[in-house]
């Protein structure tokens, strides 16, 4: 069932289909592309078709969600609940919550990292640790306001992040227009190998639009507005990542965009200067702010959504206003303020890696239910077609989230069974009352 609205909300007051989109949208388009191309860089002309095959992957996935979406707007867990039980939508649940909490975490620290960009200066952990908690904060402050203020967050970020990311293609444009040389690719050879590992590197920034399942009873019309969202925002950023990667690697000499810090600043500043560049620059350190803002809404919903089931801690439910899950929305940043605070360690320099890693290995739980439950509804040749691609590029990617992430994804999912059983035997004793949405 999907929660009642509070006495005096209208449909007005819930996200329409931009607002969902600009989810999609501004979850997906985090800091991760803007460094992307000092990874692909080395691999030369593996990048492009790398490009092709997982935005096919996450089509397939994204598909497969927006399938499942149909079934209504009570969320993801019930929505899997239908397909495949209590048990494995819980787990799905639970790794989709672990999932963004984590990536709070990292998400807030890259957005703080980027703004060493505009200024040297503003590199060292003394800056970027009390930036990144402060945006946490900051962010939180955001969606306790509601899913509408988050969704205006949203439409706003995404309009300043894609300056850079289309200001590189045109450039492209008007080089090619002028008849101006491009630069070679990497002499890397085209092989398997080569070709995985830009897969894995490509696949991995496609994630995120997972996060339009979340807000439960928050968005008008979920059972057509969400898998439109979830679809036309996920071919959006695959087009747009193609275009943008492809002309940072035929705009600058593959040395350079390897060994820069900022290789969308050093393009931009080649064709129109400095100035510009930093303008750019301020605009990637708002696409990480803008993902995060995303994340903390989704995360709230789903700690929210589980709290009424039971699944978390009472003080889960702890809302305002317009069902705003307040509770679920401060545990979530102080679990996010805490992996902030633990990567400040010299120590634990490899920390940051490690839970972008952990992230995604934990999503990819969610996908698989997804997939499987998705291809319980489906019957067509075609879809069915698009699920085994799909099912595949998870097998894939869940190896190339490496052993000690998929081992601590699975201690995670460990963790949570016992959890549930934790909190459902303390609340043994309480009145039964109806499932509610997750």
């Amino acid at each position: 069932m999907t929660p009642s609205m509070p006495m005096g909300d209208t449909a007005d007051r819930r996200m329409g289909l931009w607002m969902t989109s600009a989810l999609v949208v501004g979850t997906m388009i985090g800091s991760g592309i803007f460094m992307l191309p000092v990874s692909l860089a080395p691999l030369g002309a593996n990048a492009i078709p790398a490009w092709l095959l997982s935005s096919a992957g996450a089509l397939c996935i994204a598909f497969a969600l927006a399938r499942l979406s149909r079934l209504g707007g009570d969320g993801i867990q019930a929505n899997i609940e239908r397909e495949l039980g209590r048990a494995p939508a819980y787990l799905a649940a639970w790794a989709f919550w672990v999932s963004n909490w984590v990536a709070q975490a990292a998400i807030a620290i890259a957005g703080a990292s980027a703004l060493s960009w505009v200024n040297p200066s503003y590199s060292g952990p003394g800056f970027v640790i009390p930036v990144a908690i402060g945006s946490v904060v900051l962010l939180t402050g955001v969606n306790a306001m509601g899913a509408r203020a988050s969704g205006g967050m949203s439409i706003l970020t995404v309009a300043i992040k894609l300056v850079p990311l289309v200001g590189v293609g045109l450039i492209l444009a008007l080089q090619g227009g002028a008849g101006k040389p491009f630069q070679p690719l990497a002499p890397a050879p085209f092989n398997v190998a080569n070709l995985g590992s830009a897969v894995a590197l490509t696949f991995f920034a496609l994630t995120g639009f997972e996060n339009a399942t979340t807000p439960v009873g928050k968005v008008r019309d979920p059972e057509r507005t969400i898998p439109r969202a979830i679809l036309w925002g996920t071919l959006f950023v695959a087009l747009l990542y193609l275009v943008a990667s492809t002309s940072i690697q035929l705009l600058l000499p593959a040395k350079l965009v390897a060994a820069s810090p900022a290789p969308f600043a050093d393009a931009i500043s080649l064709q129109w200067g400095g100035g510009i560049a930093s303008i750019a620059a301020l605009a990637i350190a708002v696409a990480a702010f803008g993902s995060l803002n995303g994340v903390i809404l989704a995360t709230g919903e789903l700690g929210y959504a589980m709290g009424l089931r039971r699944d978390l801690p009472a003080f889960m439910t702890w809302t305002r206003g317009a069902g705003t899950p307040i509770g679920s929305q401060l545990v979530a940043a102080v679990l996010s303020i805490l992996l902030i605070l633990a990567n400040s360690s010299r120590a634990s320099e490899t920390l940051f890696s490690f839970i972008i890693l952990l992230s995604t290995a934990a999503v990819l739980v969610v996908y698989l239910a997804g997939v499987l439950s998705a291809w319980r509804l489906s019957r067509s040749v075609g879809s069915r077609a698009a699920l085994v691609v799909a099912f595949l590029f998870i097998l894939f990617a869940i190896y190339g989230s490496g052993l000690e992430a998929d081992l601590w994804c699975l201690v995670l999912l460990v963790i949570g069974v016992a959890v549930r059983w934790a909190m459902h035997r303390v609340s043994r004793s309480a009145p039964d009352v109806a499932l509610a949405p997750s």
